[in-house]
């Protein structure tokens, strides 16, 4: 088994409770063990329009490839409403396969580790609370979370 992150976010309807439902379906996947999900926060958009999103990173050991995961997310994404009318649209849920353990790539469909989550502290808190020792290609989380310090998010209750 692979260890994989993947972010989780909504900023339409329940969005937490989308979150909590998602989070159970990734580990009643086949080829899917769920081993945790970080605590929610609520952030504002970075890049995007809406409401603010919930947001949480979900840590898993997976035997699936990184594309056959994606595949995963992508239907998972989809089966809750996902609709991408444009570029960083609102959306009832956005799942980001981060980082697939050993794993760098560059592929038409998808980039290992994620090539923007360094800049977003949505998805470096979160990932901070499962992995605090976790090291990226850009730095350890703590300077990298201390670089984004500008950016709103907060701990859900």
């Amino acid at each position: 088994m692979t260890l994989a992150y993947v972010g989780l976010g909504a900023n339409l309807g329940d969005s937490a409770a989308t979150l909590r439902h998602v989070a159970g379906e990734l580990g009643a996947t086949p080829g899917i063990e769920m081993v945790t999900v970080s605590p929610f926060y609520r952030s504002a958009p970075v890049d995007a329009t809406g409401p603010d999103f919930i947001n949480a990173v979900a840590a898993l050991h997976t035997t699936l490839a990184p594309l056959a995961l994606l595949d995963v997310l992508q239907r998972l994404e989809l089966a809750h409403g996902r609709e991408r009318p444009y570029r960083n649209a609102p959306r009832t849920l956005d799942l980001d396969l981060l980082i697939y353990e050993g794993v760098t790539l560059d592929h038409p469909r998808l980039t290992l580790p994620h090539p923007r989550m360094h800049e977003r502290a949505f998805v470096l808190r979160p990932l901070a609370d499962l992995a605090p020792a976790l090291i990226l290609p850009q730095g350890a989380l703590p300077a990298l979370i201390a670089g984004v310090a500008d950016q709103a998010i907060e701990p859900l209750a």
